[in-house]
């Protein structure tokens, strides 16, 4: 609807509630007036970050990608763990002034607001997020590629029937419930492009989120450091709050860190009541992790962890100087060089990237990005990351299929195999994040496979991941 002051507002249109989620949904209530009596269960914060989760996505979808609000919103509400809130989510969406409120029935309220250039940042509190000082056109200023040029202006038709025939399966939706939403698959061969498509509203251009592919831009970063002499995975993390003489956590390297075997308190489970998800409930996330105290020594138990990817995005920033410098250093130093020109990097309310989840760029963009890894972090006459640091990066930690930022295949772990089974190459390693973002990168191959979209599936469709990548090279060939 439009205001009579020009004003356009989008309210969400919700479907029917029944009595049992009605039920649900007080009792959820209920429990949250009284949650002090746990400070661990806290339905209350648990149904935040769920409507937390829904504000920021419906703002980065639609101010930086593009999509309608309603529909964006639909997509959003479908995803596991938010899926029994659904009935009862509203959202508010204001074009003019740049916000999105989230609300499950007006209560536990959450607000995003987009800021051009820098996409959106969640507000959690009176207090305004951190504002770039410099003009960020200039901080992103462009220079010229040093990697050629993968593909034309328009989008590139599989011209081998049995490519087109890959394409189709990944953009087919299946017979079950969980819909897989496909929207862009970019196919790389030696350096170009050779097949693509892209959803409807979806273009060669188009920025989409890579949610936890993000990480593996953030191992990048470190990598950069790390050429340059300012960071090295084995120095103990440069984080102030933990060099006390007494203080466990000074063992903490920068490898444990991007391994995910930090030992500390951060373990992400994804149901809202873990501290992982809490880090997203804060304006500064990396002075939340870096809070957590120390349940295992360093380097000896892995688990999946948003908040140590966080607290290296807090080590670039201070590598680098402050929150301006490290957008500065991320476009001169990678998206400029692989000639990345659609990318959107969001920051939280203090200034420290989004680098656990949030950054969005152009399918091609993302095909890009593998390609540094694929020609071993080289990119024309530029040595971008140190000769070893992909097959560091790609290599297993501990007796897992995580490597560092990364996923892998090159690991004994019952997932690795299964992959290899599904027809994904036993030497590929790939970034990987929610709702089934991906890019594979195949150096046996000489193949980057990307993979965009907003799957129901709890695995993101890593069988249709699977069968794409086997058709894929069944297609190429040697």
């Amino acid at each position: 609807m439009t205001r009579g002051d020009g004003i356009e507002i989008v309210r969400s249109r919700p479907g029917p509630l029944n009595l049992r989620r009605w039920a649900i949904l007080a009792v959820a209530i209920v429990i949250a007036a009284i949650a002090a009596t746990s400070a661990y269960f806290r339905p209350d914060r648990a149904i935040r970050v769920a409507t937390s989760f829904v504000a920021h996505n419906i703002c980065s979808k639609t101010f930086v990608s593009g999509f309608e609000p309603q529909a964006v919103f639909i997509e959003v509400s479908d995803r596991a763990g938010i899926r029994l809130l659904r009935h009862a989510l509203r959202f508010q969406f204001d074009r003019t002034a740049g916000t999105v409120e989230a609300s499950a029935l007006g209560l536990f309220g959450a607000r995003a607001v987009f800021r051009d250039g820098l996409g959106c940042v969640e507000r959690h509190g009176p207090d305004e997020p951190y504002l770039l000082k410099n003009d960020v056109a200039a901080l992103k200023a462009r220079t010229p590629a040093l990697l050629p040029e993968i593909a034309g202006p328009d989008v590139v038709e599989p011209a081998d029937p049995a490519l087109k025939a890959a394409l189709d399966h990944a953009f087919a939706e299946p017979e079950a419930a969980l819909l897989r939403r496909t929207k862009a698959v970019v196919v790389v061969r030696d350096g170009r492009v050779i097949a693509e498509r892209y959803a409807a509203g979806v273009g060669v251009d188009t920025p989409l989120p890579g949610f936890s592919m993000t990480k593996s831009v953030i191992n990048a970063l470190i990598g950069i450091l790390t050429q340059q002499g300012l960071v090295t995975p084995s120095m103990p993390a440069p984080i102030p709050e933990w060099r006390g003489a007494d203080d466990p956590r000074r063992e903490i390297e920068v490898e444990h860190l991007m391994r995910m075997t930090s030992g500390l308190d951060l373990d992400e489970t994804n149901s809202g009541f873990d501290q992982s998800s809490r880090m997203f409930l804060q304006d500064d996330t990396a002075a939340y992790a870096v809070r957590a105290r120390l349940m295992a020594p360093p380097g000896e138990r892995w688990h999946y962890s948003s908040p140590t990817t966080q607290i290296l995005a807090r080590i670039i920033r201070d590598a680098v100087g402050g929150p301006e410098q490290s957008l500065a250093f991320a476009w001169r130093e990678l998206f400029n060089p692989l000639g990345m020109r659609n990318v959107t990097l969001e920051f939280d309310g203090a200034g420290t990237l989004q680098g656990a989840s949030h950054m969005l760029a152009s399918a091609r963009d993302w095909a890009r990005f593998g390609l540094l890894y694929l020609h071993g972090g080289e990119i024309g006459d530029k040595r971008i990351l140190h000769e070893d640091w992909v097959d560091f990066c790609a290599a297993a930690t501990l007796d897992t299929d995580y490597a560092a930022g990364f996923w892998t295949n090159r690991s004994e772990h019952p997932n690795a195999r299964r992959r290899v089974q599904l027809g994904i190459p036993r030497d590929a390693f790939f970034a990987s994040g929610d709702l089934g973002q991906r890019v594979v990168i195949v150096p046996s191959q000489r193949l980057i496979v990307v993979r965009l979209g907003d799957s129901a599936d709890p695995t993101g469709d890593m069988d249709g991941l699977g069968r794409l990548v086997r058709e894929v090279i069944a297609a190429v060939g040697p």
